[in-house]
Formats: structure tokens, sequence, C-alpha cells
């Protein structure tokens, strides 16, 4: 098989972008071989630069988001910090912004405008709730966005519903951004025409709601809440092991329950009692189904039970943290990880999950420094040494 370059080699993306939705969107082309340049406030840059400083020094969120990226931070305030911009559209595949509604319209970068003046660009506005509707100009935060979706409400335990534990409305935004970035690249290599693509936060976190969703709509009410369990299997949960551990495992049908019993409890005469025989029973009878569970797995360690699970064909997972999958064996087996440069130094990052066997590895370019690719990039407009210092005097760059 020929050699294959990375997919997006030669695509110049330009970006007006903060936080977190957009900077994933266009982090995913930057991997795939696009040029992705990113506008920045001079005063501070993307804000999400400080939100810690947990990755040595740097803010976690922007060095999971933003490699791979130059930085340019102009004053879009300013009528010559805009022209800077406009001029680095001119030659532009790919535009995206997740400005505050209404913000873009008002510099004219809004998808609309910029593509009824570049008709190849592919424009993308990005927002909480859509262009229109009573909640358009609403504040659109990830945490209120995982509410207003109904996320929280289906997340957590009877008592106490709870957020996601990442930003799931945010990324669920950019990952829809990204591939709508692609069909419309797509479609301009059959058309010769690029066009607006517009995402919303709240219909892309809404989507992801589709099983709770159709479960309400079509059967009457929402899945309850049951912390790790699911809502309407059983036994797939959690259960404690006798070194402290936790190891979760699904049985999906009565089969497997069969040889949970058998196999794994040594408690074969559960198999046919009419209270865990079904999965009907054993959901109705929750409480029941889980004590024999886990007093079956009470005196194994997590290894053992894995062992012992796995030998009966049984679906299981160690419950892990943050530092176990940092160290996960998986990842390690497959060579997953990498080192990208910053301005702190290497930092330790995943490859991206798209592999195209045959190519080109995904670009993982360096975290920038804000505006570290300010002149270079005003050199090559053919902005003067003099004008960039000029420019830099009165606070339109940094």
């Amino acid at each position: 098989m020929n050699h294959q370059p990375l997919p997006l080699d030669g695509i110049t993306v330009v970006a007006v972008e903060q936080a977190v939705s957009a900077p994933f969107a266009t982090r995913q082309l930057a991997d795939l071989g696009a040029r992705v340049i990113k506008i920045e406030r001079p005063d501070g840059g993307d804000f999400a630069r400080g939100y810690d400083t947990a990755a040595r020094g740097l803010a976690s969120h922007f060095v999971w988001c933003n490699r791979g990226k130059e930085s340019i931070a102009v004053d879009l305030k300013d009528p010559r910090g805009l022209d800077i911009v406009r001029r680095l559209l001119a030659d532009a595949d790919v535009f995206v912004q997740n400005l505050a509604q209404g913000a873009a319209a008002r510099l004219g970068l809004d998808a609309a405008t910029l593509c009824a003046a570049h008709p190849r660009l592919v424009a993308v506005d990005i927002s909480g709730y859509g262009a229109e509707g009573p909640y358009a100009h609403k504040r659109a935060y990830d945490m209120l966005v995982q509410c207003e979706a109904g996320l929280v409400s289906v997340t957590g335990t009877a008592d106490q519903p709870v957020k996601a534990g990442i930003p799931a409305a945010d990324i669920a935004a950019a990952m829809y951004a990204f591939s709508g970035v692609l069909a419309a690249l797509l479609r301009r290599g059959t058309t010769g025409l690029g066009g607006p693509v517009e995402i919303s936060m709240l219909d892309s976190l809404a989507e992801w709601m589709g099983h709770p969703l159709h479960h309400e709509m079509h059967g009457g009410e929402a899945p309850a809440r049951t912390g790790v369990a699911h809502a309407v299997i059983a036994p797939y949960d959690a259960y404690a092991t006798a070194d402290g551990g936790q190891v979760l495992l699904s049985v999906q049908n009565d089969r497997e329950w069969r040889r949970l019993a058998e196999q794994v409890l040594g408690r074969p005469e559960l198999a046919d009692d009419p209270v865990f025989a079904t999965n009907r029973a054993r959901t109705a009878n929750r409480a029941e189904t889980d004590a024999v569970v886990a007093e079956g797995l009470s005196s194994l360690s997590r290894d053992e039970a894995i062992d012992r699970l796995e030998a009966a064909g049984i679906a299981c997972a160690r419950l892990n943290s943050v530092s176990d999958l940092a160290a996960h064996p998986q990842l390690a087996a497959r060579d997953r990880w990498r080192e990208v440069d910053s301005p702190a130094g290497p930092l330790r990052a995943l490859l991206p999950p798209i592999v195209l066997p045959g190519g080109d590895e995904a670009r993982m370019g360096a975290v920038p420094a804000l505006g570290e690719h300010t002149d270079a990039l005003l050199r090559a407009l053919g902005i003067t040494d003099a004008g960039t210092a000029a420019l830099r005097r009165d606070g339109v760059i940094a």
C-alpha cells in the first residue's frame, strides 16, 4: 500500500476561539494535518490559559485542546487588528469561532457574512443554544448546558443528581463541529463551494441524550439515576472486593447469569431461582441481586475477581482512577503515548483516537505560547517589522 499523507495536509484553519468547544474541534483538525492559526486576545489570550497551572505551570484544559496550533495575539476591537484577521482569512479553507452570541456578527466574522465574501470558505459558528429562539443570547457554559439538556437529571445516585465529570457539552459540540468541517470540505470537493456550519452545544448534547430521551418519550418515564448501576439491566454495577478495590460487571442475558452463579459466585441454585432467573426479575429485585453478587465477590481480591469473571465470559472492568488511566497497560501496550512540546517543556499526551494505518502519524505539534507566532504571521502578510512594532506599541498585537 502506498504511504498516505495526513488527510488535512494543506488545509488552513483560522480560529477565533476560547475555552473548550472550538479549541477541541480545531485540535482534531491540527492532529490530522491542518494548519491552525489561533486568534487570541493580547491581554491574556484564550481565557482557558488561566484555568489552572496543573500541567507544569500551564493550564490543563489549554494543553489538552491547543497543541499543534500557531498563536497570534490580536485586538479584534481595533480596526487594524480586525484587518489582520480578514487578511488571514483570504487564504484560509476553514474558519471556526465560538464567541458570545452576536459578537462575531458585530465584527463581520459570522459564518454567513464570511461565506458570502469567500465562497470556498467553510465557516463554523459554535454557540450555546443556536442563533434563534428564546435562549439564543443566554450564557452557555458546559455545566449549565448539561443541566438544560437533562444530562444531570439522569446522572448520579437516586438521592443526588451530579454533572458529568468531563465537559460533556463542550466535547459534544466540538466533535460535531469537527465532523461538520470534514463533511463540508468533502462537499466542497464536489461543488467547489464551502458554506456555513452551525453547531449548538444544546443540540449536540441533546443528541447524546438519545437513549433517556426516547425511553421517556416513548415509554413514559425517564431512566432512574442509579449511580454506576445500569437502569434496566441487573446485575450491572460496581462491587467491592476484599482488598478494597471495586469491580464492575455486566450480565447481559440469562445465560450469563447462569455462568455467573455457577462459575463465579459458586451458587448454582441461583440460576433457576425465580427471584433471579430473568433480567426482568433481577431488575425488579435489584437489592437482592446486588446483595448476592456483592457477597460472592467480597472474599476475592480485585484481580482474583477479574480473573474469575473473565474465565466465565462475564464482561467486567476495574473501577479505575485517573492515575490508573495514565498507567493503563492497554494504552502502554498499544504505544498510545507521545510527548508534545510546550512553553513548560515536553508534556505527555495521548495520540488521538483516529488511526489511519499506512499513513503519517497524527501531527501532535507544540502547545503555543500566547502570541508566539504573531511576528512570523504578520511578516507572511507583508507587514514590515516597523509596522509590527507600531502595532505592538499601540496594543493591537502581542
